[in-house]
């Protein structure tokens, strides 16, 4: 079982040179100036993370509940992945991407409602050889930790020591939920404690599947802050964007030019935000037939169209999630332009009829009407536009197999485990954000389609928030039609 009071450094006693004399000790612990730690005001967002809690708490009555952030992860050896929490513990904290790796929130039933807490590891004293001699989390390798007290105030909620988790671990039982995937040695331990609680050699896992989904579906509808967030990385994501199109020609000009595109979007995703919100497309070419293409190490060459997909993800980890498709040389040319603005009408035809009421899964039908009805103009289908609509036939989704809509928040692909009745299924309520992002792409192999098509790929993907009467598009900044994008590329190099 996992012990919560120490974090053992990795083992790299083959090749470390730290000094460990007692009279080396005695001397580094010394010496030091005193720190006057101030106690912050709570975060803009501490009030909302507290509602959440609240409305978490009322629906599992008499539970404890654990919501842990996450470990590190390995990236190789021993160097890490930049870390980012789980985001049930984001969204129920608040802390962003200051949240401290390993700490687990607790919702300790009492009454009717929920006592919570966060459990963190916090700094360590200089009379430790933690703070010189833990690369892991030593001082002198990551930064000073927060205290107890400054994260209780920025957060307005109850802090105590990692090491005292294990009392938490120790009651666990039947009465006991936990978000399995964020940690899994916390999983493991808590597992552990509810087997012998129960004298069993079977677990029941249904609760922590009950808490899962609550937790994504909580998320369906964003508050306040959350929607101000949402305009915030799009705008971020907008500066991305630009950037890359003033880049264009030192990108030309690059044998990988796909990855001058990725680091120059990056750039922007680490100035203004905590990092990208996932791995940015810049698909060039036939590249852009390919839907996660993330290699991104093709050349950008004029008469190519390229796709970018990218969003940036700000400190508070919500993130933008915005495909254009751009003329490598400036111009569309004729079957560009026709492909390119085939899918700009279905992206505002699925926008025109997003109000609270509609179902979700209604977007997706109203962009492939489109999708299907061009296709058929163009003779590519084997039937009509309306056959193809039928569920048994569907031809037209060869050029664009993938939906049109997908929530977005804390993840890019936001509330996935959101039961269907209410995500594909679910009804469109005010504070709603998600994605509209239809495609055509054609193959370069594809023999159905004339040759002028093949490797042509085009998405346009916008971020919507469903309003009271209706819904906003948050890019609609960042140029769509091919127009418009055309005078974006002349006006960047003019």
């Amino acid at each position: 079982m996992a012990d919560f009071t120490e974090k053992v450094p990795r083992a790299t006693a083959n090749r470390s040179t730290t000094p460990v004399s007692d009279d080396f000790q005695k001397y580094i612990s010394s010496g030091w100036a005193d720190r006057v730690e101030s106690i912050p005001a709570p975060r803009e967002q501490a009030v909302f993370a507290a509602v959440r809690r609240s409305i978490l708490s009322g629906r599992f009555t008499g539970k404890r509940l654990i919501v842990p952030a996450g470990a590190a992860k390995v990236r190789s050896n021993d160097t890490d992945y930049a870390y980012r929490p789980h985001s049930a513990f984001a969204h129920l904290t608040g802390w962003g991407s200051d949240a401290v790796a390993g700490s687990v929130l607790v919702l300790e039933p009492s009454g009717d409602d929920h006592v919570a807490t966060l459990y963190f590891r916090e700094a360590a004293g200089r009379d430790s050889t933690e703070f010189y001699a833990n690369p892991d989390i030593g001082e002198f390798w990551t930064g000073p930790r927060p205290s107890l007290s400054h994260v209780a105030a920025d957060l307005g909620i109850g802090t105590r020591a990692l090491g005292e988790l294990q009392q938490v671990i120790d009651a666990a039982d039947a009465d006991t939920f936990i978000v399995r995937d964020a940690d899994r040695a916390c999983t493991d331990s808590v597992d552990g404690r509810r087997l012998l609680s129960a004298d069993t050699d079977s677990l029941d896992t249904h609760g922590d599947t009950d808490l899962a989904r609550e937790l994504s579906e909580m998320r369906l509808v964003k508050d306040g802050y959350e929607i101000a967030q949402m305009r915030r990385a799009v705008a971020a994501t907008q500066q991305g964007f630009n950037d890359v199109v003033a880049d264009l020609p030192a990108i030309v000009a690059h044998t990988r030019g796909e990855r001058l595109v990725e680091g120059t979007f990056n750039r922007r995703a680490r100035a203004e935000g905590n990092a990208v919100g996932y791995d940015t497309i810049a698909a060039s070419g036939p590249h852009a037939c390919i839907l996660h293409w993330t290699r991104n190490d093709g050349a950008v060459l004029p008469g190519d169209l390229i796709l970018v997909d990218a969003g940036i993800e700000l400190d508070s980890l919500y993130t933008a999630d915005i495909t254009r498709t751009i003329p490598v040389n400036g111009t569309f040319t004729e079957v560009q332009r026709r492909v390119y603005e085939a899918v700009r009408e279905a992206a505002d035809a699925a926008f025109a009829i997003v109000k609270p009421g509609i179902r979700f899964r209604e977007i997706h039908a109203e962009a492939m009407r489109v999708i299907a009805e061009r296709t058929a103009e163009w003779g590519l289908l084997p039937v009509s536009a309306e056959e193809s609509q039928e569920p048994d036939k569907q031809f037209h989704r060869r050029y664009m197999v993938h939906g049109t809509s997908h929530h977005l928040g804390l993840d890019v692909h936001d509330c996935a485990q959101a039961r269907r009745e209410l995500y594909i299924d679910g009804v469109l309520e005010a504070g709603m954000v998600f994605t509209i992002e239809p495609g055509l792409y054609f193959q370069p192999d594809d023999l159905t389609v004339p040759e002028e098509y093949r490797g042509i790929g085009v998405r346009i993907e916008d971020d919507i928030v469903v309003t009271e009467s209706g819904a906003e598009n948050l890019s609609i900044g960042i140029p769509r039609t091919a127009d418009d994008v055309e005078a974006w590329l002349a006006n960047s190099h003019s």
